[in-house]
């Protein structure tokens, strides 16, 4: 266990050192990030919104019901039948509850719908602002790259000319063979010394 800890520590760390090298990268996972929160908020919302609808018709079916009772009540009165009365009452008053019950929890579900849209345009307003800096520092990027292959070209060319060193005669070309001949060897004896080694 131990092992994988610090095997996660440690590219965690690396992830960490990358990114903070590789800014637009970290931008655009953040980009990356925001857009499945928005997805997720979406569907939330999607999800809370059928709730709502589930308990507006549990709240007008209750209703329809307690306003049912409430008449069987009022004809159980008028014909005198006291025994189906009470327990006529306590129906109705048990579906009073029920449908408190039931607009409560839709307050709830619609205090939830109304933060999930707040949620949701922060998110837009967060993502508009990540991707204008993701375009911001791939315009950067693009920049900096095309000014460091500019200034290359041009060092190359200004080099190849301005050379103050000319290949006059053979010192100057055998000072390079030679030079390239060491450098080959050293190359050579190297990989000599690894065969060896395995």
């Amino acid at each position: 266990m131990g092992l994988f800890e610090d095997l996660s520590n440690f590219l965690e760390m690396r992830l960490e050192e990358f990114l903070r090298n590789n800014p637009h990268l970290e931008l655009q996972a953040l980009e990356e990030n925001l857009r499945e929160q928005e997805e997720e908020t979406v569907k939330l919302l999607g999800d809370l919104r059928l709730r709502e609808k589930k308990l507006q018709d549990n709240i007008l079916a209750t209703a329809q019901e307690i306003q049912r009772w409430h008449v069987r009540i009022e004809k159980a009165k008028n014909a005198q039948r006291l025994d189906l009365v009470k327990p006529a009452e306590e129906r109705e008053a048990a579906l009073l509850r029920e449908g408190n019950q039931l607009w409560g929890q839709m307050q709830v579900v619609q205090q939830r719908i109304q933060q999930t849209i707040e949620l949701q345009q922060q998110i837009q307003v967060r993502k508009k602002e990540v991707s204008a800096k993701v375009a911001e520092a791939q315009a950067s990027r693009a920049s900096y790259q095309a000014q460091t292959a500019t200034q290359a070209e041009q060092q190359w060319q200004t080099t190849g000319w301005n050379q103050s060193t000319t290949f006059k005669g053979s010192t100057a070309a055998d000072l390079l063979e030679q030079t390239f001949k060491q450098w080959e060897m050293d190359e050579e004896l190297a990989e000599l010394k690894r065969q060896m080694n395995r």
